[in-house]
């Protein structure tokens, strides 16, 4: 739909229907406000469902922002049926960016509600008086309800900020802001039981549906929360020069079976092809090597079995974690040529290597 501060603006096809049910259910209010508009009260209820949207792009246009400020790349801002989300490609490094990016989106959503309680004194009565009172009350009660200590919510982020900057541990702060939102999450499931006997008022079948599909997100959303943490947790112990194995460079043309041959001899675990000059070119891939019949072998040079060290294939030895894992992740394969800084071969990583290392760790 456009773009804000560089990021694009995407919309799903789930956001239409929800509009269209936002128009349903605001066009009775809306003939209340003003008598005789006929369909045109599903006109109004749409407008008014584009102009609550409009106020949850300002609550993630606010999150990117100050993600943009901190320096983190945000690829695009996506609304849909549950609100909004803003796409931010990085984790905050410090608790201080934890929390001014968590924080500042229901900060915002507030800040409308306010000023729309305050056009709801000024302007005309009808639909305008309808408008700015729905606006205020919606981000109002947003702000409010995303304050919340609990993941996936913003205040979860704001406590897992505060836990992180008390016991300096990332990985405790999420645990305990994920555990956050599993309560939140049951809790909203059973709020239509409890609404009788706070308000008096007889929950129906929409608010059993409405607390479950609620209660359901939130749980889904703190459960991810605790897995991406738990995979947080293991890769520091990804380290590329750890798992490199010992590689043998032989020219592109030397017959496979010899280069398997001296590849046993030297203990090799990898063989990557070299031109004359000694340039690496190529990777030999394991699975086309145990494919190739041995009898062939000797009359088939190492190159036909060897994938060329394209963009993204040769990786720094010092590369580890989280951004070895962004790196494989971009440029799928099964071998990665590890280089020194000054260009020379290191070794070679394997992603079946990476894999058993990181099962490896324990939880």
């Amino acid at each position: 739909m456009g773009s804000i501060a560089g990021s694009d603006v995407l919309v799903t096809s789930s956001w239409f229907l929800v509009a269209a049910l936002i128009a349903v259910v605001i066009a009775p209010q809306a003939e209340a406000a003003h008598p005789g508009l006929g369909p045109w009260k599903y006109v109004a209820g749409l407008a008014f469902a584009i102009l609550l949207y409009l106020s949850v792009l300002l609550h993630e246009a606010s999150h990117a922002l100050v993600a943009k400020h901190y320096g983190f790349p945000v690829t695009h801002i996506t609304l849909h049926f549950m609100g909004g989300l803003t796409s931010i490609e990085a984790e905050a490094k410090r608790p201080r960016q934890e929390f001014w990016i968590a924080v500042v989106g229901p900060l915002t959503s507030l800040a409308v509600g306010v000023v729309a309680l305050g056009l709801w004194w000024v302007v005309p009565d009808g639909l305008l008086v309808m408008a700015a009172g729905g606006l205020a009350a919606a981000n109002l009660l947003v702000g409010v309800l995303n304050l919340v200590p609990g993941l996936p919510l913003d205040g979860g982020r704001v406590l897992k900020s505060a836990v992180w900057k008390l016991t300096s541990s990332e990985h405790r702060g999420t645990v305990i802001a994920a555990w956050g939102g599993r309560v939140a999450a049951f809790l909203v499931m059973l709020w239509p039981l409890g609404q009788e006997a706070l308000f008096g008022t007889q929950p129906d079948v929409f608010d059993f549906l409405l607390a479950f599909v609620i209660g359901f997100f939130l749980w889904n959303g703190a459960t991810a929360s605790l897995q991406a943490a738990r995979i947080r947790r293991r890769l520091p112990h990804l380290v590329a020069r750890n798992l490199a194995r010992r590689t043998l460079a032989v020219p592109e043309d030397l017959p496979l079976a010899e280069a398997v041959r001296r590849a046993r001899d030297a203990h090799a675990g990898a063989i990557v092809t070299v031109t004359g000059s000694g340039r690496p070119v190529g990777v030999v891939n394991e699975a086309a090597l145990m494919a190739t019949p041995e009898e062939r072998r000797p009359w088939l040079a190492t190159s036909t079995v060897a994938r060329g060290v394209d963009t993204g294939l040769s990786l720094p030895v010092g590369i580890t974690g989280e951004d070895l894992v962004r790196a494989i992740t971009r440029a799928p394969a099964t071998e990665y040529l590890l280089l020194e800084d000054d260009g020379s071969v290191y070794g070679v990583l394997t992603t079946a290597d990476v894999d058993q290392a990181f099962r490896s760790v324990p939880d």
